[in-house]
Formats: structure tokens, C-alpha cells, sequence
């Protein structure tokens, strides 16, 4: 936990997951994918660790010491390189609205390359939706395009497709 006199960064609690879980559809609408989220506060929970089982991401919220209200978050989790080893991968950083311009993304990412740092990690990681104004910020801070410079493209396979792939290796196996 990080306090400053605006705001306190700290590890999600389960009484913040309601709070983080908001926030994650405000960045959803931001990011004009409304039907994104499909993750529930017992997914969050359990993933942070904070039922007990192993954690697979940290989960942080930004406090508004004036309030006492959660206004911002970020999930991050460690990843791995077989160039450099350890890396930090930030999932989301989210500042709601009439929070922004008071530096509380600005202590978030700070907050989170420190954390990157304390792990030992050599970078950190994170996409940005292309015509999101937050790429200005985050080169601000030093963050390299990676699309631009190196060429770069990130991939997914969704579920259907990655059950798909799970079956082909059965069946090539009988």
C-alpha cells in the first residue's frame, strides 16, 4: 500500500471487487465494447487470490483519500520472455472520468512499474486500443509503441476456436 495526501494505492480487497468489476464496464463502454466483460466478482475474487486459491493477477485500486472512494484500478499479472525472462503485464489502468487530470493515472502507472521493479521484472507490458488518447500519456511516461517500432501484432484465440484446437489434439491422439 502507497499513500500520498490525494490518493492510497493499494491491493483489491474483496469488499473493492464491486467497485473494480464497475469500473471494468466503464472501460468496456470507453472502449465501445459494452458486451465485453463477462467476468464475475467470483471469477475476480478468485483469480486475485483473495478466496484463497493461488492468484494469477494482482488486482489494485486507487483510493481518493477525500472521499474514501475507489476511482481507479489496474490488473496486472507476470508474464514471461524467452528473451529476457520475467516481465510485468498491465491489463487494464483505468481512471474514472471526472478523476482524470489529477494525476491518479499518472500515480497508477507509477505505482505499477514499481511493482515491476520490486519483481524483478526488466519491462513492462500493456496494450492500447490505436485511437485511444491515452497512448499520448503513456509515451509521456517513456512507454514505446511496439506495432511501430518493432511491427509487433498481437493475436488472440477466443474459446470456441481454442475448444476446437483442445479437441483436434483428442481426436489425433485416438
Amino acid at each position: 500500500m502507497s499513500n500520498n495526501d490525494q490518493f492510497t494505492f493499494q491491493r483489491a480487497k474483496v469488499e473493492d471487487i464491486k467497485d473494480v468489476l464497475a469500473m471494468i464496464q466503464e472501460l468496456a463502454d470507453f472502449e465501445k465494447m459494452s458486451n465485453g466483460p463477462r467476468l464475475t466478482a467470483e471469477d475476480l475474487i478468485r483469480d486475485a487470490g483473495l478466496s484463497g486459491e493461488q492468484e494469477c493477477c494482482e488486482v489494485y485500486v486507487l483510493v481518493d483519500n477525500a472521499t474514501k472512494l475507489a476511482i481507479g484500478y489496474s490488473i496486472c499479472y507476470k508474464a514471461y520472455s524467452t528473451w529476457q525472462g520475467r516481465y510485468f503485464f498491465v491489463e487494464d489502468i483505468y481512471v474514472r472520468p471526472e478523476h482524470r487530470k489529477r494525476g491518479a493515472g499518472r500515480r497508477i502507472f507509477l505505482e505499477v512499474s514499481a511493482r515491476a521493479v520490486e519483481l524483478k521484472c526488466p519491462r513492462l507490458e500493456f496494450n492500447v486500443l490505436e485511437w485511444n488518447p491515452a497512448r499520448k500519456f503513456y509515451e509521456s511516461l517513456g512507454a514505446v509503441d511496439l506495432t511501430a517500432k518493432e511491427g509487433w501484432h498481437y493475436y488472440r484465440v477466443e474459446e470456441q476456436q481454442l475448444s476446437k484446437l483442445a479437441n483436434d489434439l483428442a481426436s489425433s491422439k485416438s
